[in-house]
């Protein structure tokens, strides 16, 4: 395998050099090679009955979406080079022995990646689209060369200035038939609280900004002009709304549509502990799949979806309960969705010939997996495939590809050795899956007879999809572990504990001690927990200085877990300490605070 690397002054001379190296394969030669053969385990994926994989590299870097051009040459987009401080952050791989592994790595771009996490990667009229947090660019393709033009053109600008402090600002793309572009702009925040006073997590018991400033230039999807250069946000068209964050989005030739999937919002326990449990906070609100037409409106940040009832729910900000519907019945509803986050990364309409002619009536959805379901096991980190009939969703989704976490059960997001982002759809119909830990690339491929695929081909992805603790739908006591959860404990710190201790632990180095090198959070469970509970008054030794101030009891109003929470977070950040703190060790101090016994 050759690596090569392109600063932006080199490029040239790379792109020659791997010119020199290769011929180019696939349509372009006139000829389509055959399948090669797949790894030995399927490169560790589980696939259904006919499918093989072979992996076409291992350690990209941190991979987000990805292309495949005609001649099979794939771009890959990352979300940071470190080798070059942020710039050549795409990657460019062929594969010239025809064995589907990589022959040729090339890392080239000039832009320079800056905050969040960039995804764009597409094809469309010859070009290569890239897209930063900031930018959208595209380079031409130029037959039998694997890397593009070094002329850049810059589509579209962000302009907005507070776009490095927003969530949700990345922007994947996708193109219809008729030249234009279309970009989601995501929620800067979680769920439509003041991001100015609380932050985008927002604060337990908050309410809703009614009318939400948000909508105006956020939580939708605009359309384009796909080659006209230097566009802002103000020369697009609002296409639609109501869409928190969108990764997800894909133009379906088959019915000329736009389509997307969207991450629903999170910690509902953790903000309304009294409306949610924190099983319902685990599995709500759905991950929507959706058909984005002109003029559309799917809620955000009024209402949510929930799959188990079939509606759209007023959002608790708003005044929800979990049933109440209120406006929440004017809004467009869902084809359908998957449980709560699950994290859909991208979206693909098959249209190939390699496959059984099922997949072609459908769309396969990449999942990276939760960070949020705690005390519940963390879920997604699959491959799905949504059926449809007539156009229609049939009712059913299906686990098509397993195998990524490597291990049985998430308790944390970082227990996954591989998260899916990524995919795309070769010349030949196979099907490319990119993961974003280490860069890992799969190629899949259909080996048995298209027409003979059956049902039974499903079975053994069925009998997963019912006891995958990161697939199935967690008993609310069997699959509780008790843990706190990292997340909910950075909600909770920013609303109780961050003005004396300060976000970044070090307290204000008067009255209220930092936590960073503290042996009161490196010591002992039961002890922390206590002073958390019972709260704590007197003279305290930190580091070696004395300290007098007051901390108040937050047993009364918080829950067991939400102190497990805090403190899971508080040992992780500022302690290095990756030993979460459990419900039951706060269960216990409670006992033995209220009967004095230790």
């Amino acid at each position: 395998m050759k690596r090569l690397i392109a600063p932006a002054h080199l490029l040239p001379l790379v792109l020659a050099a791997a010119l020199s190296q290769c011929n180019t394969p696939g349509k372009e030669s006139g000829r389509q090679k055959p399948l090669p053969d797949g790894d030995k385990n399927n490169a560790g994926l589980i696939l259904p009955g006919g499918f093989e994989a072979v992996a076409v590299a291992d350690s990209l870097g941190r991979a987000r979406h990805l292309a495949v051009n005609d001649n099979g040459d794939i771009y890959v987009k990352l979300t940071y080079n470190e080798t070059m401080h942020g710039k050549g952050g795409t990657v460019a791989l062929r594969d010239e022995s025809g064995d589907g592994k990589a022959d040729i790595i090339a890392y080239f771009g000039a832009n320079k990646d800056e905050g969040g996490l960039p995804a764009g990667m597409s094809i469309y009229d010859g070009y290569l689209y890239t897209s930063t947090v900031k930018y959208v660019i595209r380079n031409r393709l130029i037959p039998g060369q694997l890397l593009p033009d070094t002329k850049t053109d810059t589509i579209f600008i962000d302009t907005d200035s507070g776009l490095f402090r927003h969530w949700h600002s990345q922007k994947p793309l996708a193109f219809d038939n008729a030249g234009h572009m279309y970009i989601p702009f995501g929620a800067p925040d979680d769920g439509g609280q003041d991001m100015k006073t609380v932050g985008p997590a927002g604060m337990p018991g908050g309410k809703g900004l009614d009318p939400s400033p948000d909508l105006e230039w956020h939580a939708g999807i605009w359309q384009f002009d796909a080659s006209k250069p230097r566009q802002t946000q103000k020369d697009g068209v609002k296409y639609a709304t109501g869409l928190r964050s969108v990764l997800g989005i894909a133009w379906n030739p088959d019915d000329n549509s736009l389509y997307s999937v969207v991450n629903g919002m999170d910690n509902f326990h953790t903000r309304y502990p009294n409306t949610f449990s924190d099983w319902q906070a685990a599995v709500l609100p759905g991950e929507a799949f959706v058909k984005v037409t002109k003029g559309s409106d799917y809620g955000w940040p009024y209402a949510y979806y929930d799959q188990m009832q079939d509606k759209n729910i007023l959002s608790p900000a708003y005044g929800g309960d979990g049933k109440i519907t209120g406006r929440a019945e004017k809004f467009d509803k869902p084809i359908m969705a998957f449980p709560g986050h699950w994290a859909p990364m991208d979206l693909l309409f098959y249209q190939g010939n390699q496959f059984p002619a099922r997949y072609k009536k459908g769309a396969f959805v990449a999942f990276h997996g939760s960070t949020d379901r705690s005390p519940y096991p963390q879920a997604g980190y699959v491959v799905c495939f949504i059926p449809f009939d007539n156009g229609k969703f049939s009712g059913k989704y299906e686990l098509f590809a397993d195998g990524f976490t490597v291990v049985d059960t998430v308790y944390n997001t970082s227990d996954a050795v591989y998260r899916p982002m990524g995919l795309a759809e070769g010349p030949d119909g196979s099907l490319y899956i990119c993961e974003s830990n280490k860069g890992k690339i799969w190629r899949v491929m259909y080996k048995g007879d298209p027409n003979k695929f059956r049902d039974a081909d499903l079975a053994r992805m069925d009998t997963l999809a019912a006891t995958r603790t990161y697939v199935k739908t967690p008993d609310s006591t069997k699959d509780n572990s008790g843990r706190g959860g990292d997340m909910a404990g950075h909600i909770l710190y920013g609303s109780y504990c961050v003005s004396c201790h300060q976000r970044n632990g070090m307290g204000d180095n008067n009255r209220y001690p930092p936590l960073v090198g503290s042996d009161w959070v490196a010591g002992p469970h039961d002890r922390l927990i206590k002073v958390l509970l019972n709260g704590l008054q007197g003279e305290i030794k930190v580091s070696g200085k004395t300290f007098n101030g007051v901390m108040p009891a937050h047993g009364p109003f918080l829950d067991d877990h939400a102190i497990a929470s805090i403190l899971t977070f508080v040992k992780k950040s500022f302690n290095k300490d990756n030993n979460p703190v459990l419900t039951e060790e706060v269960k216990k101090a409670r006992v033995s605070l209220a009967t004095g016994h230790p």
